[in-house]
């Protein structure tokens, strides 16, 4: 492959992968079920936390697999059309939930997509991302909190299972979505951030 063509598969990869990622799943979801805008719902965010705020379990679980799977067919989809730019998709399928063009840059905080992103770049990254993830979530109950440990996990698990290649743009990744949860810190610290089922805080 030369240099021209690397640079137009990389291009198409990156701007397929943001298209994916930016599909705002949450607020589809919440509006095809009548259950109002969720941007004037609890944090305003667009994820499955947020979408659980409106008392619809099962719209709450369909958002956080579409989430996702949107990160996951983005990588899959680089993977199999313009080989050697899955690592690219993967960071703008994040980029793309977290700033979609469509809701002026104001999206989610990425950490249901950065999974499908783990999974489809590797499995055992994705495996370790889920089980961080559910375990401090089903200690804690604080979701933000299971979602910061899952990411900062994920650059550690691509070195500990061979998977190097990726762990820098999973490092990235994981210092962007601590910086989307920087009110979440301020909380946590304070001791204020809501648990599940509570009422109000942060969503993915």
């Amino acid at each position: 492959m030369n240099c021209k063509s690397a640079v137009v598969d990389a291009l198409f990869a990156s701007l397929a992968a943001y298209a994916l990622g930016s599909i705002p799943f949450g607020l589809i979801l919440t509006h095809l079920a009548g259950a109002g805008d969720l941007r004037s719902i609890g944090s305003g965010n667009i994820g499955a936390t947020n979408v659980l705020r409106t008392g619809n379990k099962g719209l709450a679980a369909g958002t956080l697999l579409l989430d996702l799977a949107k990160g996951a067919l983005a990588v899959l989809l680089a993977r199999h059309v313009w080989p050697g730019t899955e690592a690219l998709a993967a960071f703008f399928a994040v980029i793309g939930h977290c700033f979609p063009v469509w809701l002026r840059f104001k999206g989610g905080k990425g950490v249901a997509t950065m999974m499908g992103i783990s999974l489809a770049l590797a499995w055992p990254i994705g495996l370790v991302y889920a089980l961080v993830w559910l375990g401090v979530l089903f200690a804690s109950r604080i979701s933000s909190l299971g979602g910061m440990c899952a990411a900062l996990a994920a650059p550690l698990a691509a070195f500990a299972a061979g998977y190097g290649q990726y762990a820098p743009v999973l490092a990235v990744l994981a210092v962007m979505i601590l910086w989307l949860h920087r009110a979440n810190i301020a909380r946590l610290r304070a001791g204020t951030e809501p648990r599940v089922g509570s009422g109000s805080g942060s969503a993915k």
